[in-house]
């Protein structure tokens, strides 16, 4: 198993404008080979933001891969920056392989 995150640090008061944004997109996930699930998590509040997590579940780190070069991928994040400023600096990227589970 494969989980891929990009935490985010949504601008206060920008929340709600953010969960619409994910909810409205097309996702495309379920388009990919290995694909498993898909959860936005809102997590602590600062003083100037939200915290977010988008959170990917595959079947592996390979497959991941693969969704991050095709068209729908792309077809994903069209427009991504169009929007107005939403969240401070660059979602941050991180991938994590499983070593246990049940």
């Amino acid at each position: 198993m494969y989980i891929a995150m990009n935490r985010f640090k949504v601008i206060k008061g920008m929340e709600a404008d953010f969960e619409e944004v994910w909810r409205t997109r097309p996702r495309h996930l379920n388009e990919l080979e290995g694909y498993v699930s898909f959860n936005l998590l809102k997590g602590a509040e600062a003083e100037d933001h939200t915290l977010y997590s988008s959170h990917t579940v595959w079947e592996t780190e390979e497959n991941f891969i693969a969704w991050t070069k095709s068209e729908q991928f792309r077809a994903a994040h069209r427009g991504a920056g169009d929007r107005k400023p939403m969240f401070l600096g660059h979602p941050n990227f991180e991938g994590f392989k499983s070593v246990d589970g049940v």
